[in-house]
């Protein structure tokens, strides 16, 4: 036999009664008799009753049994039913309990006083049965509503303490990831004795997607590569690590931008040709969203030249020993963005005393609060003011000058840069 579905209301009388089967309300009142009366009805009802002679005795009981519901006289012998009430309150509880107060007294100041002491609601005596099961219906919505916030409550505890160990581990994990990728630069200064190159690299986040180095080939030849993989974070990371094995400065035969020379020994590739081919290589083997510009310079240590490519870039900046400085370059395009691209070489001379600055667009993109960049002029007035200091030191205060110009800010960006400072031909 099928029945008919319930209604709305049948549904919440069905929870109500589920709800009032697991309820315990304890009585406190000085009259036997009253809690007799009382008694038959919450039971008829279905709730399992608890009873007191006093508010002593109810502070003993609520200490054991932790009663879902109160209902208590407000004169009684002792301890009366108002600072019964604020004691009840006062104790440590896991959950609400809901407190009605029977009374003679109707004027509204000793309503007042009874809610502030703690009390939800009140009867008047003699008490009225129907009246007295539309009280205790109220009074089961919100102990309903109680348990359901207490426990949503619990949930989303539960959730933020799982994301804390998850952020914590993987915050942990980032920081791995960083010192990892930090050690990519092997050596973040050299002195060739006819030059020195000095390289920084600051992330924006944890890990970030630029990438500097320099790969020695011979007594006379040093290899410069400044890489910037679009966006940030670990993916951008993970690019700028495979990449890193492209242009090794500890397996030569590793590096796409070596070869064997003839009679033995290695040598450079022209930069713009490294550049197609790499730009090949990423779009044959890398599945991937990700492109990167990059600067690649072949210097001379000899001679003081230096031919380089520019795919997208900033262009590199060269401060002559008089202090004039220049920014040179054709651009191009990024790698990994259309495939049989090509790349235009050029080239430069430094003189002694002269140096070159390759960085990556988070230095002249910094932002001051105003939202105002520091561009290309920016960068130029600091290396003005910078021209007596020189290696390390000199990208160090670069960092500093820019913080500053930050005011203090976080880089929205990863900045890096190589500085290439020529000394003498070499004899």
């Amino acid at each position: 036999m099928k029945h008919a579905p319930q209604t709305p209301r049948q549904n919440d009388l069905s929870n109500l009664a589920r709800h009032v089967a697991e309820r315990v309300v304890l009585l406190v009142d000085d009259s036997r008799l009253q809690r007799k009366i009382l008694q038959a009805s919450l039971t008829r009802w279905g709730y399992r009753v608890l009873e007191a002679s006093s508010g002593q005795e109810a502070l003993r009981i609520c200490e054991q049994a932790h009663p879902d519901m109160v209902i208590s006289d407000w004169m009684m012998p002792g301890m009366d039913g108002l600072t019964f009430c604020k004691a009840f309150r006062a104790m440590k509880r896991d959950r609400y309990g809901y407190f009605i107060l029977l009374t003679s007294k109707s004027e509204k100041d000793e309503v007042a006083k009874g809610l502030d002491n703690g009390a939800d609601d009140f009867l008047t005596k003699p008490v009225n049965p129907a009246e007295l099961r539309a009280r205790l219906t109220a009074g089961e919505r919100i102990l309903s509503m109680e348990r359901e916030l207490t426990e949503k409550n619990r949930l989303i505890k539960t959730t933020l303490e799982k994301l804390q160990s998850l952020y914590e581990s993987i915050d942990s994990d980032l920081i791995e990831a960083k010192k990892l990728q930090q050690s990519l630069l092997r050596e973040r200064h050299r002195d060739f004795g006819t030059a020195e190159v000095s390289l920084m690299l600051q992330s924006s986040g944890h890990v970030g997607g630029d990438l500097v180095g320099f790969f020695p080939v011979g007594d006379s030849r040093v290899g410069l590569f400044a890489i910037d993989v679009s966006g940030h974070g670990i993916s951008s990371a993970l690019m700028t690590a495979r990449l890193a094995g492209y242009l090794s400065s500890t397996s030569p035969e590793q590096n796409i931008a070596i070869e064997e020379a003839p009679g033995g020994g290695h040598r450079l590739l022209a930069p713009a040709r490294v550049i197609e081919h790499l730009n090949q290589l990423v779009l044959d083997e890398m599945e991937t969203e990700h492109y990167f510009t990059l600067l690649l310079a072949d210097v001379d240590l000899t001679t003081g030249r230096v031919r380089m490519a520019q795919a997208g870039h900033p262009h590199p900046l060269v401060q002559r020993r008089d202090g004039t400085i220049t920014q040179t370059g054709p651009g191009g395009l990024p790698v990994g963005l259309i495939g049989g691209a090509q790349y235009e070489a050029f080239e430069t001379f430094l003189a002694p005393g002269d140096r070159l600055m390759i960085f990556s667009d988070g230095i002249i993109e910094c932002p001051s609060v105003d939202g105002d960049l520091l561009g290309e002029d920016g960068l130029e007035t600091i290396m003005r003011e910078l021209a007596d200091v020189s290696g390390p030191v000199l990208l160090e205060t670069l960092i500093w000058r820019l913080s500053h110009y930050a005011e203090d800010g976080d880089f929205p960006d990863d900045v890096s840069a190589i500085l290439l400072e020529f000394h003498a031909p070499l004899a």
